[in-house]
């Protein structure tokens, strides 16, 4: 189990009541919104008969959102904290056709050939795990961060998420390890936007809430936050660049 990102996620949960924050920002898409381009291929591939699995489900509210488009889904998560909190949702929307349980993504608590559909939302794909245990012909669904997401962020603090890694495409890799697994790709696609933040304040606040700096203090990264935010000011507010990929796979 992966301790410092459970703590880091236990803590968000604590924080902001689930995987969230009061920060509000603004966003433009060049080329689409890949949240919800995710989304629509899910709503495409998922059916009223099917099985599916949210891996890194979070405080499962997107697993409730979709819900009612399959027969069953099971949401995972190593955080204890945010599985209180979907547990929390469930019970208030009243909704029957989930299970939350915690559980490592790379030791999934399921026979093979488990699932119609699996999924995940920014959160942990160990491939092989996700073919053992998807039907065949069963599909996958994934939205990921991109090598360049947040790059000058990462630039001015000196660590962060894939620090360094700007040159090695994430869809390029991901692509070739899912064939070699023997999925067949049915869409993958990369997006580039920005999200613009109001002041210093509101963008520190939303920094807490998200792992790209998982050690993100708001006092000791003062200086890296103020020299950012004087580099990357704009009229629509502070520009933060992101990088996000999306895939469909069928297991061949």
């Amino acid at each position: 189990m992966n301790i410092p990102d459970q703590k880091f996620y236990d803590k968000v949960a604590k924080k902001f009541g689930g995987y969230k924050s009061e920060a509000i920002h603004k966003s433009h898409f060049p080329n689409g919104n890949p949240e919800e381009i995710f989304l629509e291929q899910l709503i495409k591939y998922g059916h009223k008969d099917k099985t599916a699995l949210d891996i890194g489900c979070a405080d499962g509210r997107f697993t409730l959102k979709i819900a009612e488009k399959f027969h069953k889904t099971f949401g995972i998560d190593i955080s204890s904290e945010m599985l209180a909190k979907a547990k929390q949702f469930q019970e208030e929307q009243k909704v029957s056709n989930v299970t939350f349980q915690k559980a490592e993504a790379e030791k999934l608590p399921f026979k093979d050939k488990y699932f119609d559909l699996i999924y995940s939302r920014r959160g942990p794909t160990p491939y092989q795990e996700i073919h053992r245990v998807l039907k065949k012909s069963g599909c996958f669904i994934e939205i990921g961060i991109g090598e360049k997401d947040a790059k000058e962020l990462k630039e001015v603090f000196g660590r962060g998420q894939n620090f360094g890694g700007w040159d090695k495409s994430v869809l390029a890799s991901k692509k070739t390890e899912l064939e070699t697994l023997g999925f067949k790709e049915i869409f993958a696609k990369e997006f580039f936007y920005s999200e613009y933040y109001s002041d210093i304040d509101n963008f520190s606040l939303w920094l807490e809430s998200v792992p790209i700096f998982k050690d993100f203090d708001p006092t000791k990264d003062g200086k890296f936050l103020s020299e950012y935010v004087e580099k990357m000011k704009t009229q629509e507010g502070i520009e933060l660049k992101r990088h996000r990929v999306v895939i469909v796979a069928h297991k061949i």
